[in-house]
């Protein structure tokens, strides 16, 4: 069994406000990154982002960014949840989409693979799918109303 998911929303912000508040690190510790975020997500980047949820700052491996369409992200998960990759190293890949709608919404799609098929994996993607569904719903009324749903969330 492959561990894997897509979570998604719609966003009534044009798609390149959308994409930007992924992207800025600046943005991104307004509605997600508790902790803050360092680092614009460009290709190649290594980037940190930080949870007052879960102290310590990842490091975020960014492989692909295509302007106000698409993310591709690579960080590391518990070494008995994640499957190795060729080199050895234990990351999960969230991809990252953005689709402007007829009616000027955006459309935010995010998958995450690469879970180990064992229960470690499978509660460790159950809390990543729980995680990137918060993050779209506090990136929403963030960008909609300016209101941070996480803070005082989880402290």
């Amino acid at each position: 069994m492959e561990l894997k998911f897509t979570v998604g929303g719609r966003i009534a912000k044009p798609v390149e406000e959308v994409f930007e508040a992924v992207v800025n690190p600046d943005h991104l510790s307004q509605f997600f990154t508790t902790g803050g975020a360092q680092g614009r997500l460009e290709p190649g980047a290594v980037v940190t982002w930080d949870f007052h949820d879960f102290p310590g700052a990842f490091p975020v491996h960014v492989d692909e960014v295509e302007k106000n369409r698409r993310i591709v992200l690579r960080w590391d998960g518990a070494e008995d949840a994640v499957e190795p990759d060729a080199n050895g190293a234990r990351c999960t890949r969230v991809t990252m989409t953005f689709e402007l709608l007829q009616d000027g919404r955006t459309w935010v799609r995010i998958s995450e693979e690469g879970w180990a098929a064992n229960p470690a994996g499978l509660k460790s993607s159950y809390g990543n799918c729980e995680g990137w569904t918060g993050m779209l719903c506090a990136m929403r009324v963030w960008l909609e109303h300016g209101i941070n749903l996480r803070q005082g969330f989880y402290k």
